[in-house]
């Protein structure tokens, strides 16, 4: 892999990372598997680019994309615990509503492009930097700002208690703890990070596209658990951290399955790969223990075995 390709693979992410933070958030956290990221991805990035097109600050577009996200996490939230729609469904049905409304926000054009567009990439530009260190620079802070923001939220005993909801409603609920006001809150900040995602996304690939969010949630999930894998742990602080690794681990792995002559068509395969090998990779990793443990047993009874046998030549000589 070339240096610019590993260059772009970090960066993306770097970039990916937040809305694989919400991922994280939803399933790990609240244990809601949410699948209006991949509507509210997309919705990011229109509010953004149709912002920017308009003449408004990029900065202030950006800002604005993570609140119509929050809306959107908001509602599916809402259809959950108000009307007791299963968390998928109600995934699947703010998904549904926003694939009409990105068509809405972008003026019923399925692509948006910013050519010749202001983005908060080239705020840099008068420090001397170019566009693609000025890429790398931002998107770094960004990631590493929203890590720490939400370890530090998370052990709040606000965040205590939205963790301890989606480990024991029932018992949460017992104490008085407002859980559906809980998921409405995680959900809103979920996909306040992934709508945050597509505005930094359509800026640095230079377009907002109504395909965009297709498969979104899938490699979120990969990221998320290729990330587990490889950085196990119980504390809060390295299990965030962990998360953004895997999202820069899954884009690097993504530029090498490129690089090595495949399709971008077979993404998804690979994506499916990924996830499966993670997934069972705790399997194995139980199947290898229990082998040592035998193995381990079986040295302990031969060690035992000529320790009798010296014990016993010692009387015979005697």
């Amino acid at each position: 892999m070339s240096l610019i390709a590993f260059y772009g693979a970090v960066v993306l992410g770097l970039i990916y990372g937040l809305m694989v933070l919400g991922v994280f958030l939803t399933f790990r956290i609240l244990n809601f598997p949410d699948l209006t990221v991949d509507g509210s991805i997309t919705l990011g990035a229109a509010v953004a680019a149709s912002l920017i097109i308009s003449g408004v600050n990029p900065f202030v577009a950006t800002l604005a994309a993570p609140l119509a996200g929050a809306l959107a996490g908001i509602v599916t939230g809402t259809l959950h615990t108000k009307f007791s729609i299963p968390p998928l469904l109600a995934g699947i049905l703010s998904m549904i509503g926003l694939h009409s409304i990105n068509l809405r926000v972008m003026g019923g054009s399925p692509n948006l492009p910013l050519l010749r567009q202001p983005v908060i990439f080239e705020c840099l530009d008068s420090f001397g930097f170019v566009l693609r260190d000025s890429e790398f620079i931002i998107s770094i802070f960004v990631a590493f700002f929203f890590v720490l923001l939400l370890y530090y939220f998370l052990i709040t005993e606000t965040g205590q208690a939205l963790r301890a909801t989606g480990d024991n409603e029932i018992m949460m609920r017992s104490l008085g703890v407002n859980t559906g006001r809980m998921k409405i809150m995680g959900l809103g900040i979920s996909n306040a990070l992934v709508a945050l995602c597509g505005a930094m996304l359509a800026q640095k690939q230079g377009f907002a596209d109504i395909s965009m969010g297709i498969g979104t949630i899938v490699a979120g999930l990969a990221s998320v658990i290729v990330g587990e894998v490889l950085l196990g742990s119980t504390r809060i602080i390295v299990w965030i951290f962990a998360v953004l690794l895997g999202s820069i681990l899954y884009r690097l792995i993504i530029a090498l399955v490129l690089r090595l002559g495949f399709q971008p068509t077979d993404l998804k395969l690979f994506t499916a790969v990924i996830v499966t090998v993670a997934l069972i990779s705790p399997f194995f990793k139980g199947y290898t223990e229990k082998i040592k443990g035998k193995f381990r047993s079986y040295k302990e009874k031969v060690k035992e075995k000529f320790k009798t046998g010296d014990e016993d030549l010692g009387k015979e000589e005697v």
